[in-house]
C-alpha cells in the first residue's frame, strides 16, 4: 500500500489564516486597526526577521498604534510577493531542538519607491508617520570611513539634487519629506538606523543633513536642530532563504509562502533613548532603551561580526560551506574561542549588564547551530567594508595597547588570500563589494608580499604604515601560502596536529609566533 499523499500547503493569505496548521502562530490582532506610524526603508530578510517581528510582538499585546509601512528602493520582487500574500509572511525560528513558525502581520502597506516616489513622499510627510527606520547596508550611507564626511559624488545623488520631487536615494526621500513637514509646520519624524555601521545614528545624521545642505542650508539647519537620529545595535542571524529551503519549509509547516524568513531564536535590539516624535513602547517586548549604545555596538561588531569575517574567509579557503561546519572542527573552534577571549574581549569597553564570557559562549553556541546552515559566502560579502568596520578596530586597539593580536592578523591574511578569488584547489570563490575588482588585482600582485594591497588607504587607512602590522600580516600570508588554514591556525595556537608543519618563517617570525602562543 502506498503512503498517503501529504496535504497540499495552504497559500498564505488573509482569508486562509484560519486554515493554517494549529502549530503555526497567526496574528491575533485586528490588522485593520493598525495605525502605520513607522516607515521602514530597505525591506529585506533581516528587517523581516528583526524589527518587524518586534512590532508584530507589540501589536499582539494589543498596542496597534505602531503599524508598519515597508518601502523598497531596488527590487520589485518583494512588493509582488507582499501584495499577493496580503503583506503576510512566515517566520521560521530554527532552534537546537525544534522549529517554530509564525505569521507576521504588522506590515500595513508596502511601497516600491521607483514605481511611485510621490506616494512614498506623501507617506513620509504624513503627520501620522513618527519614526523612519533604515536597513540600507553600510555602504548605503556614503560616509567616507576616514574623513567621516558624506560622499556626494554619485549620479543618483546629483539627480536628487536636481529634481527633489522625484528622488532615487534614501537621502533624497528623507530630505524632501522633512522639507515638506517643515513647511507644513509639522514635527519631524525620528530617523533610526538599524545597520551594522560604526555609530549608525551619527552616520544617518551626517548623510541626511549633508545631503540636505547641498540643496538648502536652512533645511539642513532645521534637520540638525529638530530631527533625532538615535543609534542602535541589532542582532539576529538571518541566512538567505534559498528556493530549496522555501520548498522544504512549505512541506514542513503546511504554509505556502513564496518568500519565508529563516532565523534563530536569539534576538537583540538596543536603542539610544533619543526620539523627537514619540517613542514606540518596544521595551514591552524586549527592546532595551539605553543612554549610550556604543559599548553594546562595540561588543557586537568586534565579537560577532569580526568572528563572522574571520571564519568566513579562512573557512571558505579550507573548503567549508557553512559556519556550523567550520565550528564542528575542533581547531577552528579553538581559534574562535581564543580570538574572542584573548585578543578581542580584553580591549572592549565595559558593557553594562553583560558578562563577556557568557556572551562569547552564546556566540559559539549560535554559530554552531546546524539547523541554520548560515552560508560562509553570505558572511564573506562586502569584505572591503566589513573588515575596516569589524576587524581593524580591534587590531588598532591591540597595537596601541601593546597586546597580542596574531590571530587577528591571521584573519586579515585569510581575507587577503580569499581576495585572490580562488581557493587552494583553484576553484573560483566569489569576491563582492566595493573596490572588489581592484582589491582582487592587488591581492594577485602580491602572493606573499602584501604591501601592494596594504597601500589601498580607503580600506586599510594608516594600518598599512605600521611596520609591525605589515610584518605580521606577511608572516601569516606566507604561512597560508605554504599550508592550509587549519594547519596554520594550529601553528598559531601551538596545537598538535597530524601533519608536520613546515612553514618558511625566519627566526624572528618564529619567535613572534611562539610569543603569541605563550601569551595564551
Amino acid at each position: 500500500m502506498s503512503a498517503p499523499t501529504p496535504p497540499r500547503p495552504v497559500a498564505l493569505r488573509e482569508e486562509n489564516l484560519g486554515d493554517l496548521p494549529a502549530d503555526v502562530a497567526v496574528p491575533g490582532y485586528d490588522r485593520s486597526a493598525l495605525r502605520p506610524a513607522i516607515v521602514h526603508i530597505g525591506v529585506g530578510g533581516f528587517h523581516r526577521a528583526h524589527q518587524a517581528v518586534y512590532l508584530d510582538d507589540l501589536a499582539r499585546t494589543g498596542e496597534t498604534g505602531w503599524g508598519l509601512v515597508g518601502v523598497g528602493l531596488r527590487s520589485p520582487e518583494m512588493g509582488q510577493v507582499m501584495a499577493d500574500q496580503d503583506r503576510l509572511y512566515l517566520l521560521v525560528e530554527r532552534g537546537d531542538d525544534a522549529d517554530r513558525a509564525r505569521v507576521v502581520g504588522v506590515v500595513d502597506r508596502y511601497l516600491f519607491a521607483p514605481d511611485d516616489p510621490e506616494e512614498v513622499l506623501r507617506t513620509l510627510a504624513d503627520e501620522e508617520t513618527r519614526l523612519v527606520t533604515l536597513t540600507i547596508t553600510g555602504t548605503g550611507y556614503r560616509i567616507d570611513p576616514h574623513t567621516g564626511e558624506f560622499d556626494a559624488d554619485d549620479d543618483d545623488v546629483r539627480a536628487d539634487l536636481a529634481d527633489p520631487a522625484a528622488p532615487r536615494t534614501v537621502f533624497g526621500f528623507l530630505a524632501e519629506a522633512l522639507n515638506r513637514r517643515r513647511r507644513a509646520g509639522l514635527v519631524p519624524f525620528t530617523v533610526l538606523s538599524c545597520d551594522n555601521v560604526p555609530d549608525n545614528g551619527a552616520a544617518a545624521r551626517t548623510a541626511v543633513a549633508s545631503f540636505a545642505r547641498l540643496r538648502d542650508p536652512e533645511l539642513a539647519d532645521w534637520i540638525e536642530a529638530e530631527v533625532a537620529f538615535p543609534g542602535s545595535m541589532v542582532d539576529r542571524i538571518t541566512p538567505t532563504t534559498t528556493p530549496e529551503e522555501r520548498d522544504a519549509i512549505a512541506a514542513a509547516t503546511g504554509v505556502d509562502d513564496r518568500w519565508p524568513v529563516i532565523t534563530e531564536p536569539f534576538t537583540q535590539w538596543i536603542v539610544e533613548d533619543s526620539f523627537c516624535n514619540g517613542r514606540p513602547p518596544l521595551d514591552r517586548v524586549g527592546v532595551q532603551f539605553v543612554e549610550d549604545v556604543a559599548p553594546y555596538k562595540a561588543m557586537k561588531t568586534r565579537m560577532l561580526n569580526a568572528s563572522h569575517c574571520a571564519l568566513a574567509y579562512l573557512g571558505i579557503l579550507a573548503g567549508f560551506s557553512t559556519i556550523d561546519e567550520v565550528l564542528a572542527d575542533d581547531t577552528f573552534r579553538a581559534y574562535l574561542e581564543h580570538l574572542m577571549d584573548d585578543e578581542i574581549a580584553p580591549l572592549l569597553p565595559p558593557v553594562p549588564g553583560v558578562d563577556l564570557e557568557d556572551y562569547r559562549r552564546s556566540l559559539v553556541r549560535r554559530f554552531s547551530n546546524p539547523k541554520m546552515g548560515d552560508q560562509l559566502g553570505r558572511l564573506g560579502r562586502r569584505g572591503s567594508t566589513k573588515m575596516p568596520d569589524y576587524v581593524f578596530p580591534s587590531v588598532s586597539a591591540a597595537i596601541e595597547a601593546g597586546r597580542p593580536h596574531q590571530l587577528l592578523l591571521l584573519a586579515v591574511a585569510g581575507w587577503m588570500r580569499f581576495l585572490r578569488g580562488y581557493d587552494y584547489a583553484g576553484n573560483d570563490v566569489p569576491v563582492s563589494g566595493p573596490l572588489s575588482e581592484r582589491l582582487v588585482e592587488l591581492a594577485r600582485e602580491g602572493l606573499t608580499e602584501p604591501e601592494a594591497l596594504l597601500t589601498e588607504r580607503s580600506v586599510f587607512g594608516g594600518l598599512g604604515d605600521d611596520a609591525g602590522f605589515v610584518a605580521g600580516v606577511e608572516v601569516a600570508l606566507r604561512a597560508l601560502e605554504e599550508q592550509g588554514p587549519r594547519e596554520v591556525i594550529a601553528l598559531y595556537l601551538g596545537l598538535n596536529v597530524e601533519r608536520d608543519l613546515d612553514v618558511e618563517l625566519d627566526v624572528t617570525d618564529r619567535a613572534d609566533v611562539a610569543t603569541a602562543g605563550a601569551a595564551r
